[in-house]
């Protein structure tokens, strides 16, 4: 299952708080392929066969295919200089 890192943790209840939804959650789609892209959005619910991941108050909703692409990784986020958020992927120890 797809952890997070405290980062983004922190980065995913301030992206909900600044939108107004402090008990919503963002929500990670992929399209399925050799090479996936991700797609992030913020979203109030999960949506009907999303799995949900919540850690330290933050709430991640993956569909399908993000689900199964992302089983096995970490989800780190910072914030670059202009504060936009970058969201970036580890594979998990052990």
């Amino acid at each position: 299952m797809l952890t997070l890192t405290e980062n983004a943790s922190t980065i995913v209840r301030d992206i909900n708080a600044q939108q107004g939804q402090p008990d919503a959650g963002l929500r990670i789609t992929s399209d399925a392929g050799d090479e996936p892209a991700f797609a992030v959005s913020t979203a109030e619910q999960a949506e009907p066969g999303d799995e949900v991941v919540e850690q330290d108050g933050a709430t991640i909703y993956l569909d399908g295919n993000a689900s199964e692409q992302l089983g096995d990784k970490v989800l780190d986020a910072t914030l670059d200089p202009s504060g936009n958020v970058q969201f970036a992927l580890g594979v998990q120890e052990g």
